[in-house]
């Protein structure tokens, strides 16, 4: 299990090392471009029911912290469908209870 550090927080924000390692490409990836989006969540099963999003921008300190020593490997498709999320008006919903693909949001119009 990772954790993001997002600002000042000293509280970690848990994600699974999997949807870590794709997340951080693509936070990466829209932050070096200088373009800022939203990543939200449902609240795991054991923690306080509720979802969260976090506003990510090139000036606010992120750092990740992976639970395992070795890189996961990644998925590019997995990368696609978390990149195509995060540059939608909706945003990058990341599920942390199936590890593998965002949330279904409503569909764009063209």
């Amino acid at each position: 299990m990772g954790s993001l550090y997002y600002g000042s927080s000293e509280s970690p924000i848990r994600i699974p090392d999997r949807v870590l390692a794709h997340v951080k490409v693509v936070i990466a990836t829209k932050l070096r471009r200088g373009e800022s989006f939203t990543m939200s969540w449902r609240h795991p099963s054991g923690e306080q029911a509720g979802r969260s999003t976090l506003w990510l921008q090139p000036s606010i300190p992120l750092r990740f912290v992976f639970g395992a020593a070795e890189p996961e490997m990644l998925d590019p498709a997995l990368l696609q469908s978390y990149a195509t999320a995060a540059n939608s008006s909706s945003g990058l919903t990341i599920d942390l209870e199936t590890h593998d693909v965002p949330v279904a949001q409503a569909a764009e119009a063209p």
